[in-house]
């Protein structure tokens, strides 16, 4: 068996009821919704009984999936299955960093809720859109994305590369209409995200300049275990400065989630394992990577079942294979 990898779910994975299931039957993840609820009051019920719409707002989204994020790796971790290397999708980013030890669970949360502020208020500023665009290579979706920017006041870029065949591009809601007809003449798809604001982008500068700020006096410590940068694709540095830095610039700059994957893999990851929320780490690890190993932990059944494989070693029962 190679090296096992984790990934914390990203904003959008959120639906209601959530980590309800994982919290009944571990102690570590009951303790990581208790530790959000000291920061944030009400945290773990409105993920176990908050309604959808409530979810989807920005300000609860993130302390929200973050809590699940922690709460399923550590119920994981509680079981004895250890990653020798941890990543994030934007928000998720920053749950890896608090299981790796860069923040204790209180600092992560207060850190995430933060973050969430700072995006919301500069969405709030700066209205934007975002599109995943399918079908078509990351090359071909960046020049897209420059001839829908008519000028540096209307225009688009591509922010998350997500798999090979899709990238998500955000800006102004005027460029990204503008960008829908152009992907339809090159025989991809343009779906909307229901999302708040234009993220990963340089919409949200003010919030990075507001993350680099509060950095400033909540410094991340060394991590335990490797975490592998967004806007990177390689592992965090150990210097407080640095991370800091790679943190706060984290939210105006594209999530490279493709190297990010190819990375693990040149290292000798050959398992992965999403926790949290969705699958859609999972199906974009799938869409990347060949000859991997694949699973989620989201619920009480697929924790004992990975948690059951990954001790053992792989074996015939792996069917994500």
């Amino acid at each position: 068996m190679g090296k096992v990898a984790f990934l914390f779910a990203g904003q959008g994975s959120q639906r209601p009821g959530m980590g309800a299931g994982i919290a009944s039957v571990s102690p570590a993840a009951r303790a990581v919704f208790e530790a959000a609820d000291a920061v944030r009051p009400g945290t773990s019920a409105q993920c176990f009984e908050g309604a959808a719409e409530e979810l989807s707002q920005t300000a609860n989204t993130q302390p929200c999936v973050f809590s699940v994020d922690l709460a399923c790796a550590r119920a994981l971790l509680e079981r004895g299955v250890r990653p020798d290397v941890v990543a994030g999708f934007s928000l998720g980013e920053v749950a890896a960093l608090t299981f790796a030890g860069a923040f204790d669970d209180e600092e992560g949360f207060a850190l995430v809720c933060r973050r969430a502020e700072l995006m919301a208020t500069a969405a709030a500023a700066h209205p934007g859109a975002m599109r995943a665009v399918l079908k078509l290579d990351a090359t071909t979706v960046e020049e897209l994305a420059f001839r829908a920017g008519a000028d540096t006041d209307d225009a688009c870029w591509p922010v998350n590369y997500n798999s090979p065949l899709q990238t998500a591009v955000a800006g102004s809601p005027a460029a990204c209409k503008r960008l829908d007809e152009l992907v339809r003449e090159a025989g991809g798809r343009a779906v909307r995200v229901a999302v708040s604001g234009a993220f990963h982008s340089p919409y949200m500068a003010e919030a990075a300049e507001g993350l680099a700020a509060y950095l400033e006096t909540h410094e991340p410590a060394g991590t335990q275990v490797p975490v592998v940068a967004n806007r990177s694709a390689r592992p965090y540095p150990f210097g407080a400065s640095e991370a800091a830095a790679l943190l706060s610039e984290q939210v105006k700059s594209p999530v490279r989630w493709v190297e990010t994957l190819r990375w693990m893999a040149d290292a000798g990851v050959d398992t992965f394992v999403e926790v949290g929320p969705g699958k859609t780490l999972q199906g974009l690890v799938k869409r990347t990577l060949e000859g991997v190993s694949v699973f989620g932990v989201e619920t009480p059944e697929q924790l004992e079942v990975v948690a059951a494989t990954l001790r053992g070693g792989k074996d015939s029962s792996d069917e994500q294979r």
